[in-house]
C-alpha cells in the first residue's frame, strides 16, 4: 500500500472525515543524465557567484526580490518561515459549486483522498455518493509544504479526488496573449459539414487507447543506438489548410472518417474488424466441410488467405495498426504513417495473429 503524502481531516459542515492524500499520477518520461561529449563524464550543476564564478554554499544563499536596475530586496529564509502558514491538518470545504462551472484551466494537479481507517468508510462513501449524484465540487483550502492551495474535491467512480487549482489572478487572459480571430462569416454549408466531421470522428472516451508516441520514439532511439540501427527522422507536420480549399478539405475529411481511415475512426474500424472476424469464422466452417476441394486449390486458397489478412488489417485505424506493430517489434514503426504500418504488418507473415 502507498504511503500518504499528507494526512489530516476533511471537514464539511459539522462532519469531519480523517483522510490521507495520495499522488494520482506518475511521470513516464525517459530521463537522461548530462554528459560531456567525447568523454562520457557526468556534468553537474553548481551554484556559483555570477560575478566571481566561485561556488556558493547553500547556507550563504538568500532570496532577492528583483526591483529592477540591479536592485534587490533581500529576504532571509527564516523571515519567510515566520510568515508561512505552516502545515495545516484540515481541508475545510467552505462551499459547493457545480462541477461543470469550473473551467479545466483552473485545475493544476490531481490527488486521491482516502479514508484513514475502515471505521470512516461510511462517512467517506456518503460524501462521495452525494457529490456524484449532485455533480458538485467542494471548494476548500489546503496548506502543504509551506504553501496555501485552493482545491476542489469531487467524486470519481469509487474515490474522492482533490484537485489543486490556480487562483483567478494566475489565469492568463487569452486576449492579452495573442490576437483572437474576429467573427468570420461562415456559411450554413461549411458549419453543417464541420458538424458532420465532428460526428464522424466522435469516439467513446477510453484513455487506455492513447499513449505517448514521443516517449516510444525516445525508447526506440535508445534501442536503435544500442543495436547500431539507422535512426529514421520523423515526418514534418502537414501544411495548413487554405481558406479557399476549406470546404473541399472538410468533405474529404468526412469521407475519410466514415471509411475508418481518419484519426478518430477507431470505433468504425473496430466494428469493421469485428465483422471481418465473424465472416472469417464462417468461412472457416465452410472450409472444414469442403476440405478436399480446398486441398485441390491450396495455392489459390493461400493467396486468398493472405489477401483476407490484408483486408482485415485495412479495416483497422492507425492506432490499432501501431499497437500490432509494437507487439511484433517492427523497427521504425514510430515514424511510419498508416499505409507504411499496413505494408509492414502484411509483410511480417504473422500480422493476423
Amino acid at each position: 500500500m502507498a504511503r500518504a503524502m499528507w494526512t489530516g481531516v476533511l471537514s464539511f459542515g459539522l462532519v469531519t472525515l480523517p483522510v490521507g492524500l495520495f499522488t494520482a499520477t506518475d511521470d513516464h518520461t525517459v530521463h537522461f543524465h548530462q554528459l560531456q561529449r567525447g568523454t562520457g563524464d557526468r556534468v553537474r550543476n553548481k551554484r556559483v557567484n555570477e560575478r566571481t564564478g566561485r561556488e556558493v554554499k547553500s547556507e550563504d544563499i538568500v532570496k532577492g526580490y528583483d526591483m529592477g536596475d540591479g536592485q534587490y530586496v533581500v529576504v532571509e529564509p527564516d523571515e519567510l518561515d515566520d510568515i508561512s502558514p505552516g502545515r495545516s491538518k484540515v481541508v475545510d470545504i467552505g462551499g459547493f459549486v457545480d462541477l461543470a462551472d469550473i473551467e479545466p484551466v483552473h485545475f493544476a494537479r490531481t490527488y486521491y483522498l482516502g479514508p484513514r481507517g475502515k471505521e470512516y468508510f461510511k462517512v467517506y462513501e456518503l460524501l462521495r455518493s452525494a457529490l456524484h449524484r449532485s455533480q458538485k465540487a467542494g471548494i476548500a483550502t489546503l496548506t502543504m509544504r509551506g504553501k496555501e492551495y485552493l482545491t476542489a474535491v469531487r467524486a470519481q467512480e469509487s474515490v474522492l479526488v482533490l484537485h489543486t487549482m490556480h487562483y483567478a489572478d494566475e489565469i492568463r487572459d487569452p486576449r492579452q496573449e495573442f490576437d483572437l480571430p474576429r467573427r468570420e462569416k461562415i456559411s450554413p454549408g461549411e458549419l453543417g459539414t464541420a458538424e458532420k466531421l465532428i460526428e464522424a470522428l466522435s469516439v467513446e472516451w477510453k484513455p487506455e487507447d492513447y499513449h505517448d508516441t514521443y516517449e516510444d520514439r525516445v525508447r526506440e532511439l535508445v534501442a536503435s543506438k544500442l543495436e547500431g540501427r539507422e535512426v529514421v527522422a520523423e515526418a514534418g507536420p502537414p501544411e495548413a489548410t487554405n481558406v479557399v480549399d476549406l470546404m473541399e478539405a472538410l468533405n474529404r475529411s468526412v469521407e475519410r472518417a466514415r471509411s475508418g481511415e481518419g484519426r478518430g475512426g477507431a470505433r468504425t474500424a473496430a466494428a469493421k474488424g469485428r465483422r471481418a472476424k465473424a465472416t472469417g469464422a464462417q468461412d472457416t466452417k465452410g472450409a472444414k466441410a469442403g476440405k478436399g476441394a480446398q486441398r485441390a486449390k491450396s495455392s489459390g486458397g493461400s493467396r486468398r488467405k493472405g489477401a483476407g489478412r490484408k483486408q482485415d488489417l485495412a479495416a483497422l485505424s492507425k492506432k490499432d495498426l501501431y499497437a500490432r506493430a509494437t507487439d511484433l517489434g517492427i523497427p521504425g514503426r514510430s515514424s511510419m504513417n498508416r499505409d507504411e504500418l499496413l505494408q509492414a504488418l502484411t509483410g511480417t507473415g504473422s500480422a493476423a495473429a
